[in-house]
C-alpha cells in the first residue's frame, strides 16, 4: 500500500491556500500600486533554497512587464561582511517560508538602515524577518510539516503576480487570479507518473527554462534533489549552449519547461537538441503529445509557471515515494534552516 505523505497532503491544500489569497487581494495589489506611485526606482530581494526560486519568479515578472531592475543580493554581503548598503529610492522584498533565518533578517535590517523600504512576504508573519518588516504580506498557505516547502512556494508566486497586477493597475491580469484555484484543481489532477521509470534511469538530469519560468526549473531540480534523491540541475535554455549541453546523451533525462511568450522559440530549440543527443526529454505545457507531461490551458500565459509547479509537486511526491525515500523529512535538512 502507498504511505501517504504530509507532503502530499500539503500540495492537496493548494488549491484551497491560493482562495485564502485571493480573500485578502487588495493587499498585494495596494503594494504594486504604492510601488508605483512611490516612484521606486528599483527592487532588491533576498531569500534562499525555494523562497530565492520565488524571488527569481518575481524578478522576471517586475523585469519584463514594468522595466524596473530587480536584484538578488546575497545575505551575507550583511550577515558576514556587514557592507553598508545604499539603497535609497529601493524596496528590498524578502522571501521566506519561516521568516526565521539570521541572516535573512540581517540583509533586511542592512536594506532599511540603507534607505530601502522592507516588505516581507512570509508564510510565517510572527518572525523575525516579519518583525523587521516596515510591511508584511502573509501568504496564507496554513503551515507546513513537511520539510520540503510546496504551497508556501505557490503563495509566494500569487502574491508575485498580484503585486505585478497591481504595479500596471492590470485588470485583465487581476481577473485571471481568479481562475487560479480551480486551475490549480485541475493541475493536481494532472498524471505524470510515465516519466518517472524513464527518467530515473539516467545519470542526471536538466531542468531546463527561461524567463518567468526559469524559476520553475530551478525549483524543480532543488525537489529531485531534496525529496527524490536524484541529481539535478537547473539552466536557461541560453545557458544550455554555453557549455553544458556537451554531456547531454541517452544517460541524461531532461524537463523542459516550455512556454507561450517570447522565450518559446529559445526553449523549443533547447528540447530539439537535447532530444537530437538522444536525452531522455519531457516537455511540460499544455501541449498534446507522446513526450508532453500536461498542464491545464489558462487564458493568461504569466500564470502557466503557477501550473507547472503545482504539477510538478504532484510527481516529485510520487517519485520520492516510489523510491523508496521520505519527502517529508530528507536526511540532513530541518524544516526551519538557519543561516548566518
Amino acid at each position: 500500500m502507498r504511505r501517504n505523505t504530509l507532503m502530499a497532503a500539503e500540495i492537496a491544500e493548494i488549491p484551497e491556500a491560493i482562495a485564502r489569497q485571493l480573500n485578502a487581494l487588495d493587499t498585494y495589489l495596494e503594494t504594486g500600486r504604492r510601488l508605483c506611485q512611490d516612484g521606486t526606482l528599483g527592487l532588491v530581494t533576498c531569500g534562499r533554497g525555494t523562497s530565492d526560486h520565488a524571488a527569481t519568479f518575481f524578478k522576471y515578472l517586475m523585469e519584463t512587464n514594468t522595466g524596473l531592475p530587480v536584484a538578488s543580493v546575497g545575505p551575507s554581503v550583511a550577515s558576514v561582511y556587514g557592507t553598508k548598503l545604499r539603497l535609497d529610492g529601493f524596496a528590498c522584498l524578502t522571501f521566506s517560508q519561516s521568516g526565521g533565518s539570521p541572516d535573512l533578517a540581517a540583509l533586511q535590517q542592512a536594506a532599511r538602515e540603507g534607505g530601502a523600504q522592507a516588505i516581507a512576504i512570509l508564510n510565517v508573519p510572527d518572525s523575525p524577518v516579519g518583525d523587521g518588516a516596515d510591511l508584511v504580506l502573509p501568504v496564507l498557505a496554513g503551515p507546513e510539516r513537511a520539510v520540503a516547502a510546496t504551497k508556501s512556494f505557490i503563495g509566494m508566486m500569487v502574491a508575485s503576480l498580484a503585486i505585478v497586477a497591481g504595479y500596471l493597475q492590470d485588470s485583465q491580469m487581476t481577473a485571471a487570479l481568479s481562475a487560479l484555484p480551480d486551475l490549480a484543481r485541475d493541475a493536481l489532477s494532472q498524471n505524470w507518473s510515465r516519466a518517472g521509470p524513464p527518467l530515473v534511469r539516467t545519470k542526471s538530469l536538466y531542468c531546463i527554462g527561461r524567463g518567468l519560468n526559469m524559476a520553475v526549473a530551478a525549483e524543480a531540480a532543488l525537489k529531485l534533489k531534496e525529496t527524490c534523491h536524484l541529481h539535478a540541475e537547473a539552466y536557461s535554455a541560453a545557458e544550455l549552449f554555453h557549455g553544458p549541453v556537451v554531456i547531454a546523451d541517452e544517460s541524461l533525462g531532461a524537463l523542459v519547461f516550455g512556454a507561450r511568450d517570447r522565450a518559446k522559440s529559445s526553449i523549443d530549440a533547447s528540447l530539439f537538441r537535447l532530444k537530437e543527443l538522444g536525452a531522455v526529454v519531457y516537455k511540460v505545457q499544455s501541449d498534446l503529445d507522446e513526450d508532453t507531461l500536461s498542464i491545464p490551458t489558462t487564458k493568461h500565459k504569466m500564470l502557466d509557471p503557477v501550473l507547472q509547479v503545482i504539477a510538478f509537486y504532484k510527481f516529485a511526491e510520487y517519485l520520492a515515494v516510489s523510491l523508496g525515500e521520505n519527502p517529508d523529512a530528507p536526511s540532513g535538512l530541518k524544516k526551519v534552516t538557519e543561516t548566518i
